[in-house]
């Protein structure tokens, strides 16, 4: 009789591929990605969005192999860094859409910056501090530019007069750019003027006015 052969061992059980990828090293990805210099020109939301397109491909595939709570954790994992980018993604749009709609500080009207300034300090008693800080800005910016001391550059934002201003009036380097914030941030940003920063504008005008000619 015949012995009968022993039943072949069986199989031992296919390891789990790992996930991919896992809580913190999706974040650590996201983070060293971001990182790369070529996110800050003008390609950043189509590189990111080709980062997150791969990403998440390459966790389905890695997700088809595994149980269904690896699935259903890879899926999570990709939700969130979907969410995450997401915000990034808008935050990149609006500052882009901010920077788009920034158009020239000085307007091209046939005003004087004794005409600005006259504005300004109208509106201000009229209690109209937006219009105040915006003219008294463009008032000292032009009155710079009337005096020579800055070049007359129509389609100059306000931070580019600014630098031209700070080069010329060091000691008045912050206030200048300051200024130059606010004119942004009440024109362009919907952020209301208040009394106190119009004010300090229209002083800022009178120290750039009243500072003696450099010897050249």
């Amino acid at each position: 009789m015949t012995a009968l052969s022993s039943p072949p061992a069986p199989a031992a059980p296919l390891a789990e591929p790992p996930l991919d990828p896992s809580g913190d090293e999706a974040r650590s990805l996201l983070r060293g990605e971001l990182a790369n210099p070529e996110y800050h020109d003008t390609n950043l939301i189509e590189r990111i969005e080709n980062w997150i397109a791969r990403l998440f491909d390459d966790s389905v595939g890695a997700a088809s192999d595994v149980p269904l709570l690896g699935t259903f954790a890879a899926i999570l994992i990709g939700l969130l860094l979907a969410v995450g980018v997401g915000l990034l993604v808008s935050r990149a749009r609006r500052t882009a859409r901010a920077r788009a709609e920034r158009g020239p500080a000085l307007t091209g009207e046939a005003v004087s910056a004794a005409d600005l300034r006259s504005r300004a300090e109208a509106a201000l008693a009229d209690g109209r501090y937006d219009d105040a800080l915006v003219d008294a800005y463009r008032a000292l910016a032009l009155r710079q530019v009337e005096r020579g001391r800055i070049e007359d550059l129509p389609q100059a934002t306000a931070h580019e007069l600014a630098a031209g201003l700070a080069a010329e009036f060091p000691a008045q380097r912050a206030g200048v750019e300051r200024s130059a914030d606010l004119f942004d941030a009440v024109l362009y940003g919907d952020h209301p003027a208040t009394p106190e920063q119009a004010v300090d504008v229209l002083v800022l005008d009178d120290e750039l006015s009243g500072r003696r000619e450099r010897v050249r």
